[in-house]
């Protein structure tokens, strides 16, 4: 059975037992800095496991693409070198929110592994938690499990916790046997670690709720969570021990033999090769591009492991970029996005490549650099982690260079900063749950604001500090809770708005609206008389503010559409921000925008506003949105029936959005761009403003231009012409203050040359010179150095009472003193800081009273290091 058939088969045996399919989540789980990527089926429904959201089904199935490359979950090094670990693999899952429990979710995957697939009753084992009887009895009594085949087994396998804190519980876990002529022995046993048994499900019950303190009570409605390995119930069903033989990895193997010249295709390194190929690929098409930082660092990490593989198997010649079509092949029907994004995904991985060979390129200048200043036979462990750390260049590759050199690596001290590195890196991604304000609330506020700026409503909750209070008196700040309101609440980038709460003698002022748990937190001051729980209020957005929150909203969607059209499918949203003076939006896109481009941008969104179509509003199921074609946007979570915003000719834009827009595209009235610039690898910020403060932004340019004109006198059109006379004169006039200063330098060199002192056959000059800038101070060092041969000079400057020391060494010296060791002894003796190459290094700054001391120290400095 192949394996995009078993993914279809789970899918469709869940949905045939009431599960709603929901889609895979992205592997950047979305508003969740606790995670680096999705690693669990889970991950996207976390909050509804927490309480904090809720969606219109109890029952969801999902085939979940995880990545476990870095932070707490990572597995990049064991890839290749085991037959299971994996950076990117598919979870199977099913979820229960409150709805069935233990008993149903072990006959849910009973019947589907033995009815279903057709697997042996005999060749499956279970475990359950130590304690739990209830499992244990329903695995016995009603599935009729062999209790010799059941292992009970304590917290560490068998006990599952979201965090420190929240939902957790027990796990029943189930087992393949692959039979007698494969060493090991069942869970539980010593050598549970081997290839006999291995695990294929965990099912999770979730029926406890573990407190700050660490007791655990009862959850009201217990959950279930599983995961299921696609990979490793491939492997079951194709009969083969390993998941690199199965027929998806088995392909892309292949593929990288191709383009690698590898013949055998056993190497461990086609199997790396393969598997980074699928977490590069589906990292890519979720945003992330290759950088130096976070998620991007460790893609970068990924492709240059697979990189120094194909390396290995003495290929190096680009070759990763190639193999994406062959991944296409394989999965693009499961993943639609990994086809439509494939040539963006090929540039990406093609720059990559092309960075490294230059990596490796430093990466030699570099360690041969460290070997030359060898005192041993050994490379130190920092130079190596340094090079592998700072410079992606492998550890391994550096042991490569080491053996060629008859040399030893010093792999202790490198494997100890590798192991401080991991601490810190799992000490930044510890999953923590903020749990510090908890609403109490059921269902969720009416938002009035799509129709009105007005709207009445009763209070529900008062907080002032985040404590419960039952009023708020004149004077006093607090959040109150409506059960229906015409603030619309920050989200999808959108700022909340901001205006006036009255209960007839009480006026209170709304700073700032947010959400927390489908409700909406009105951030209020107090102006007037007080506020209680049950009062009845009224409600007045600031109408202006709205408005023009609402055409920036609706300026970002048009131009979201442009880019796409401009620049390619590619670019998705990396974050926004729409307020009512202007929109920031960030996108993926690897290059700059050019000037031409930004016009282009501009002059396609204003066509769609002067085209003044109307702006079309749907409420719908989410399937049906994404089928008709309309964008979600990263890192978003949608309810299950959604908006979808329509607007310009021909369908232009269309996209899911819960925020305020405009009526007509006419209403925007003027579009433009303010700037575009790089904010990450990969990730560009432009930044726009429509309405009156485009036309401000027009105005502004106007005054500039007749300012320009009083200044150069002359007409608007002759400015370009103008401003570029007078830099070309400015070039002259510092051309010839270069010549000025190369001729004074000349001049002072002549009348220094003299009161240099000779040092055992060197002559050493140190002197102050007054009136002197940077580079004459650099031209009179050449100087000095070309005339006095043999010399080791030093020269300070003071320009508005600071200090620029400059040290010069002849090259004829360099192996005896060097500049950057006087100008630092030097320049510790007045609190000046510096350094620079061998023959020339310059400190600045320090106390200038002691610079004469400074000088007068050169001397004897250069005596004590020359022996004389």
């Amino acid at each position: 059975m192949k394996t995009s058939e078993i993914r279809r088969r789970f899918l469709d045996y869940y949905a045939q037992n009431g599960h709603r399919v929901v889609p895979a989540g992205s592997l950047v789980p979305g508003d969740d800095p606790t995670l680096l990527f999705t690693n669990a089926g889970m991950v996207q429904f976390k909050d509804v496991f927490l309480g904090t959201d809720r969606r219109d089904y109890v029952r969801a199935t999902t085939a979940q693409r995880c990545v476990r490359a870095g932070g707490k979950h990572n597995d990049l090094e064991n890839v290749g070198y085991t037959a299971r670990h994996h950076t990117f693999f598919e979870m199977l899952g099913n979820f229960s929110f409150g709805d069935y429990f233990k008993r149903e979710a072990i006959q849910f995957a009973w019947g589907f592994l033995t009815g279903e697939l057709g697997l042996s009753k005999d060749k499956l084992w279970v475990t359950v938690y130590k304690d739990d009887d209830e499992a244990a009895d329903i695995w016995i009594n009603e599935i009729g499990i062999d209790p010799n085949r059941l292992s009970r087994l304590g917290d560490k396998d068998n006990f599952w916790m979201m965090g420190d804190t929240g939902p957790c519980g027990p796990c029943s876990e189930i087992f393949y046997d692959h039979g007698a002529d494969v060493p090991g022995g069942p869970p539980g046993s010593p050598d549970d670690d081997l290839d006999r048994y291995i695990e294929i499900w965990n099912l999770v019950f979730m029926q406890y709720d573990t407190l700050a303190d660490g007791t655990r009570v009862r959850l009201p409605k217990p959950s279930v969570d599983t995961g299921m390995g696609l990979e490793r119930l491939a492997a079951v069903l194709q009969n083969v021990h390993s998941n690199y033989e199965i027929d998806l990895f088995q392909s892309l193997i292949k593929a990288a033999m191709a383009v690698t010249g590898c013949t055998d295709i056993e190497n461990r390194s086609l199997r790396v090769i393969a598997d980074h190929l699928r977490s590069s690929a589906f990292l890519i098409i979720d945003g992330i591009n290759p950088s130096n930082e976070g998620r991007g660092y460790v893609l970068r990490r990924i492709i240059r492991r697979a990189i120094r593989h194909a390396y290995k198997l003495g290929c190096d010649q680009l070759f990763m970029f190639r193999l994406v079509d062959s991944l296409v092949a394989e999965m693009g029907e499961a993943y639609p996005d990994l086809g439509k994004q494939a040539e963006q995904v090929k540039k990406v991985i093609r720059n990559e490549e092309e960075q490294f060979a230059r990596t490796l390129e430093n990466g030699m200048a570099i360690l041969e650099s460290g070997i030359a200043e060898l005192s041993g036979s050994e490379i130190p462990g920092n130079l190596v982690f340094k090079l592998y750390d700072t410079f992606g260049f492998p550890a391994d590759l550096t042991a490569d260079v080491a053996r060629e050199k008859n040399l030893t690596v010093d792999m202790t001290g490198f494997d100890q900063l590798m192991a401080e590195q991991r601490i810190r890196a799992k000490s930044a991604n510890k999953f923590k749950l903020d749990r510090d304000i908890d609403l109490d609330l059921a269902g969720q506020t009416v938002f009035l604001g799509y129709q009105s700026l007005f709207g009445d409503g009763t209070v529900l909750k008062l907080l002032r500090d985040g404590v419960d209070v039952q009023a708020l008196s004149a004077g006093e700040t607090g959040m109150v809770i409506l059960d229906a309101t015409p603030f619309y609440a920050e989200s999808g980038g959108q700022a909340g708005d901001r205006g006036q709460l009255s209960t007839g003698q009480s006026q209170l002022k709304v700073t700032a609206c947010n959400k927390l748990q489908g409700h909406h937190l009105h951030q209020v001051l107090v102006e007037q008389g007080s506020i209680s729980v049950g009062d009845q209020v009224s409600g007045q957005v600031v109408r202006e503010e709205r408005l023009n929150t609402a055409r920036h909203h609706s300026a970002t969607h048009l131009m979201h559409a442009a880019l796409r059209q401009l620049l390619g499918d590619h670019v998705q949203q990396r974050g926004s921000l729409v307020t009512f003076d202007k929109l920031r939006f960030d996108f993926s896109h690897l290059e700059s925008v050019s000037r031409p481009q930004l016009r282009a941008i501009e002059q396609l969104v204003n066509q769609q506003i002067l085209a003044n179509t109307a702006v079309l509003t749907e409420l719908t199921d989410i399937d049906s949105a994404r089928e008709s074609g309309a964008m979600a946007l990263f890192g978003e979570k949608y309810a299950d029936e959604v908006r979808v915003l329509s607007m310009g000719e021909n369908g232009f834009s269309k996209e899911l959005c819960g925020g305020t827009h405009v009526e007509r595209t006419g209403d925007l009235g003027l579009f433009r761009i303010l700037s575009e610039s790089g904010i990450a690898a990969g990730v560009r910020r432009i930044e726009a403003v429509v309405g009156p403060y485009a036309l401000a932004q027009l105005y502004q340019q106007d005054d500039l231009v007749v300012e320009l004109q009083q200044v150069y006198k002359c007409a608007p059109e002759q400015l370009s012409d103008k401003a570029q006379q007078a830099q070309a004169h400015v070039k002259e006039l510092e051309k010839e203050i270069q010549r000025l200063a190369a001729k004074q330098a000349a001049a002072m060199a002549g009348d220094l040359e003299t009161k240099a002192v000779d040092v055992g056959g060197v002559k050493v000059l140190a002197v102050q010179l007054k009136g002197i800038d940077t580079n004459a101070l650099r031209t009179t060092m050449d100087q000095l150095k070309s005339s006095l041969g043999s010399a080791i000079i030093v020269i300070a400057a003071v320009n508005d009472d600071k200090v620029q020391l400059a040290a010069g060494v002849t090259k004829d010296l360099v192996g005896r003193v060097k500049a950057g060791d006087l100008v630092r002894e030097l320049g510790a003796l007045m609190g000046a800081k510096g350094g620079g190459k061998p023959d020339m290094a310059m400190a600045g700054g320090g106390d200038v009273t002691k610079l004469q001391s400074a000088l007068d120290r050169a001397e004897p400095w250069v005596r004590e290091k020359l022996g004389a």
